[in-house]
């Protein structure tokens, strides 16, 4: 013999249909709203530009390429400090080449480039007194950037670094006689597995349009200026995503309605009922 269960006797079954259908009708509004706030999210964390944050490509032992001649503005100084900072935080595998007309070797390859720390206080405009620039005035009175890119490269050959990199931080200002050895050996280095990187320190048209027209749009590194007092452990390129955030902000709220709102009708368990 069967057991009937027990019901609950409603005299407004009719108005369940009409609450289904609503409730239908929100959980698909709340799902579609989820559903683009996910491709908004990952469209806005797409756009991101992650290639390439250090100054020193990723996985690569890098050679630091500086410049201390004359034609180096006051202001230029700072920049050349807060890339410094940068490959300080980034806590790069380098070595060191400052140069004028002449160029030297002060850090071999695979140096840590905390070892650049000595270096942030010499780099100071020469008209602001001590501490002295241990540079002479000899050095600095002129501009060879062949020379200074020929001995990184022969330093990475030397070492026999596999994955090198060159970064070269200047106003890209060169004597006009040193133009075509320039060219040939910014031709070298692209033909070889070194890949040469630009920071550049305001430089004028016609110097930047020489490099364009010698390297790739993306060899160019933006320069970011860092004031004298910054930390030197400071993230220089983080940026924090703010519209990523606010979008994964939303599509958890929406998740939250669509679970508060759309969530099904549940009924206490009356016992003994089967």
């Amino acid at each position: 013999m069967f057991r009937r269960a027990t019901v609950v006797d409603s005299h407004d079954v009719g108005a369940f249909p009409v609450a289904a259908w609503r409730t239908r009708l929100l959980r698909f509004a709340l799902a579609a709203a989820a559903v683009g706030l996910l491709a908004a999210a990952a469209a806005s964390a797409s756009s991101l530009d992650t290639r390439e944050q250090a100054l020193i490509p990723s996985e690569t032992t890098g050679v630091v390429v500086v410049d201390l001649s004359l034609s180096i503005a006051d202001e230029d100084y700072d920049v050349v400090r807060g890339a410094l900072r940068r490959l300080i935080a980034e806590d790069a595998s380098i070595g060191l080449v400052v140069f004028s007309d002449v160029a030297y070797e002060l850090l071999p390859p695979g140096t840590p480039a905390s070892a650049l720390r000595p270096m942030l206080r010499l780099l100071i405009p020469p008209r602001l007194g001590p501490p002295v620039n241990p540079w002479s005035q000899g050095f600095r009175a002129g501009t060879r950037i062949s020379s200074a890119l020929d001995l990184a490269r022969g330093m990475l050959e030397r070492d026999g670094v596999e994955k090198g990199s060159i970064l070269l931080v200047s106003d890209l200002e060169t004597a006009p006689e040193d133009v075509p050895p320039l060219a040939r050996t910014v031709e070298e280095i692209r033909r070889s597995s070194v890949e040469l990187r630009v920071f550049g320190l305001g430089p004028s048209d016609f110097a930047l349009q020489l490099f364009a027209g010698l390297l790739q749009e993306d060899a160019f590194a933006a320069p970011t200026s860092s004031a004298a007092d910054e930390p030197v452990d400071s993230d220089a390129g983080s940026r924090t995503p703010v519209v990523l955030l606010v979008l994964g902000c939303l599509l958890f709220l929406a998740l939250a309605l669509h679970e508060r709102f759309g969530g099904r009708l549940a009924l206490p368990r009356i016992e003994g009922a089967r």
